[in-house]
C-alpha cells in the first residue's frame, strides 16, 4: 500500500488502495494449477503487477492470449534492452524471435532479476502459445515478426529525426496496439479497429515512458540507450547524455516540454479508439493504462526532476484510476483533469507553448464536447473535507489502537524481563 505520510496527505486514496491491495490477493489465488500456465501468470503478475491485475477481468480465452502476447513481447524486449548482448548475436534473435515461440526447447539467457527467469524458463511460454487457439497465435506470430524486424533495424541506426522517433515508437509499442486489436477481434468481443487508432493507442503510451526513464536509460550500463530524437534535442544540447547536467536545467525542462508536446499528438486517437469499444472489460483493460499515460505526462511536464530522479504517480492516485475507470465518461473526466494540470504548468515563455496549449485545448474540447463533464469525482481536486476529515479520523484511530497494542506488549515483555 502508500506510505502513511502520502495516505495522511490524500486520504481519498486510502479506500481505493485498500481495494486494490485485496485485487491483488484475489489475482494471486486465480493462478491456474498447470505448471505452464502458472509460471505465465506468476510472471505477468511479478513484471507488471498493475497489467497483471487489469487483465484478469478479461475473458478466459482472451486472457490467456494476452497474457502470453505480453510476454512474448516482453521477453522481446528483454533480448533488445540488454546492452551486454553484441550487435552480432543480438540481431539474429530479434529476427527469428517469432519462431522461437514454437519451439519448447528454445532459450536464451539475458537480462536481470525476473526476465531473466522469463528468459532461462521461456518454455513455459512456448507451450502456453501452442495451446492458444490458432487465430491467436497468427496474430502473436505476426506481430512478434514484425517488432523483431524493427528492433534489429533500430539496434544499427540512431533515432535521428521524429520520423525515425515515430516509426520506432510503432515498431516497439504502435504494433502491441495492432495486436492487441486483433486479438479483440479474434474473440468475436470487438470490431478491428483501424491501424492508425491502434498505432496510436501504443505510441502515447510508449513515449509518455521514453520521457519518463530518462535517466534511467542515459545511465543504462555497459550502454546509454537514447529513444529521444536527435531532431529534438540537439535544439537544446550537443549530447543527449548533456540534458542531465545541472547547469543545463532550462535549455533540459524546454527540451522535455517539447517532448510532451510531441506525444500529445496521440491523445485525440486515443479517446476516438476508446469510444469505439463495446466489451467493458476490454474497454477496462485499454482505459487505464492510457489515464496513468496522460497523468505520468502532466507530471513530468515542466519538471527538472525528470533528469534527476525518478517522476511517477503517487500509487494511491494508481489506485483511484484502476477504481474508477469504468465507462467511456471516466475516461474523458480523467483525461480532462490531467490535461488542465498540465495546461496549468505552461510557462507562455516556453518555445513551445503555443502548440502545447493548442494540444491540450483539443484534447479538452473532445472531452467537453462528450457532454460527460457533469457529476464526476475529480482526479485532481480532492472530495469534500467532510469526507477527509472521516478518513483522516479512521486512520488516527486505527494508528492509536495499533500503538496501545504494542505499547502494551512492550510493557509486559519489561515486566517478564525484570522479574
Amino acid at each position: 500500500m502508500g506510505s502513511l505520510g502520502a495516505i495522511l496527505k490524500h486520504p481519498d486514496d486510502f479506500y481505493p488502495l485498500l481495494k486494490l491491495k485485496y485485487a491483488a490477493k484475489h489475482a494471486e489465488k486465480q493462478i491456474p494449477p498447470q505448471p505452464h500456465w502458472a509460471f505465465c501468470y506468476s510472471m505477468l503478475h511479478k513484471v507488471s503487477r498493475s497489467f497483471g491485475l487489469v487483465i484478469q477481468q478479461l475473458g478466459p480465452q482472451l486472457r490467456d492470449a494476452v497474457c502470453i502476447f505480453y510476454l512474448v513481447l516482453r521477453a522481446l524486449d528483454t533480448v533488445e534492452d540488454d546492452t551486454s548482448i553484441s550487435t552480432e548475436v543480438k540481431v539474429p534473435i530479434l529476427i527469428d524471435f517469432h519462431r522461437h515461440v514454437y519451439d519448447n526447447d528454445w532459450h536464451f539467457s539475458c537480462g536481470t532479476k525476473e526476465y531473466k527467469v522469463l528468459m532461462d524458463e521461456f518454455h513455459h511460454v512456448s507451450n502456453a502459445f501452442l495451446e492458444l487457439a490458432k487465430g491467436y497465435q497468427e496474430a502473436i506470430e505476426d506481430i512478434t515478426m514484425r517488432m523483431g524486424a524493427g528492433m534489429a533495424k533500430f539496434i544499427c541506426k540512431e533515432v535521428e529525426s521524429i520520423d525515425d522517433y515515430d516509426e520506432y515508437c510503432h515498431y516497439v509499442a504502435g504494433l502491441v496496439g495492432l495486436g492487441l486489436s486483433k486479438l479483440f477481434h479474434a474473440s468475436g468481443a470487438e470490431d478491428l479497429a483501424t491501424d492508425a487508432l491502434s498505432n496510436s493507442m501504443g505510441l502515447f503510451l510508449q513515449k509518455t515512458n521514453i520521457i519518463r526513464d530518462y535517466l534511467e536509460d542515459i545511465n543504462e550500463i555497459p550502454k546509454s540507450r537514447m529513444f529521444w530524437p536527435r531532431e529534438i534535442w540537439s535544439k537544446y544540447v550537443d549530447k543527449l547524455e548533456e540534458l542531465k547536467d545541472e547547469k543545463n536545467s532550462i535549455v533540459a525542462v524546454r527540451c522535455l516540454n517539447e517532448m510532451v508536446a510531441n506525444a500529445l499528438i496521440h491523445a485525440e486517437d486515443c479517446l476516438k479508439y476508446m469510444s469505439d469499444l463495446r466489451d467493458p472489460a476490454i474497454f477496462r483493460f485499454c482505459a487505464i493504462p492510457q489515464i496513468m499515460a496522460i497523468g505520468t505526462l502532466s507530471l513530468c511536464y515542466n519538471n527538472i526532476q525528470v533528469f534527476r530522479g525518478v517522476v511517477k504517480m503517487r500509487r494511491g492516485l494508481t489506485a483511484k484510476v484502476i477504481d474508477r475507470t469504468k465507462t467511456m465518461s471516466d475516461v474523458y473526466g480523467a483525461f480532462f483533469d490531467f490535461s488542465c494540470l498540465l495546461k496549468s504548468k505552461v510557462d507562455n515563455d516556453d518555445p513551445n507553448a503555443t502548440i502545447t496549449l493548442s494540444r491540450l485545448e483539443a484534447i479538452q474540447k473532445t472531452c467537453k464536447d462528450s457532454g460527460a463533464l457533469t457529476k464526476r469525482k475529480s482526479y485532481i481536486i480532492e472530495s469534500e473535507s467532510g469526507y477527509n476529515s472521516v478518513l483522516i479520523a479512521i486512520i488516527i484511530i486505527i494508528l492509536a489502537v495499533l500503538y496501545a497494542y504494542l505499547s502494551s506488549n512492550l510493557s509486559k515483555n519489561a515486566c517478564k524481563f525484570n522479574s
